[in-house]
């Protein structure tokens, strides 16, 4: 959901040029797998453009060098994240919230069930990086 909120803020600025966003797993266990259909559901309730095309991948240690940021849900995938890239150097891997100022993680609609609260939190965090990104 947040590759196409993000994807939608950027596109809405006239900056799909400058921007190349994609989003990936910390784990394999849904590698290959097309977007979750309540999370499609919801993107489309809200008109947010998806690829119904789009497949999960496992996020990749040369990712690191192929992205500015690399940002994550929540504190429990940072962890993940710092199996595949240990070393942050550049300063490339951050929570997606406390770019908004709220120190918490994006609520998670896998143990939630709610893609809504999950939608406004990606809402107020994707404007936040963005905002962040262009000033």
């Amino acid at each position: 959901m947040a590759e196409f909120i993000f994807r939608a803020m950027v596109k809405d600025r006239g900056l799909e040029k400058e921007f190349y966003t994609e989003s990936a797993a910390v784990s394999a266990e849904e590698m290959g797998n097309p977007i979750y259909p309540p999370a499609k559901s919801c993107l489309g309730r809200h008109g947010v453009w998806f690829d119904a095309a789009k497949r999960s991948r496992k996020i990749e240690a040369s990712d690191y060098g192929r992205f500015d940021y690399i940002i994550c849900m929540d504190s429990y995938n940072m962890r993940l994240i710092r199996r595949t890239i240990p070393a942050d150097p550049e300063g490339k891997i951050h929570l997606l919230m406390p770019f908004a100022g709220i120190s918490r993680d994006v609520a998670d609609p896998w143990y939630t069930g709610d893609f809504e609260v999950t939608y406004r939190d990606l809402m107020v965090g994707c404007e936040a990086l963005l905002m962040h990104i262009l000033n």
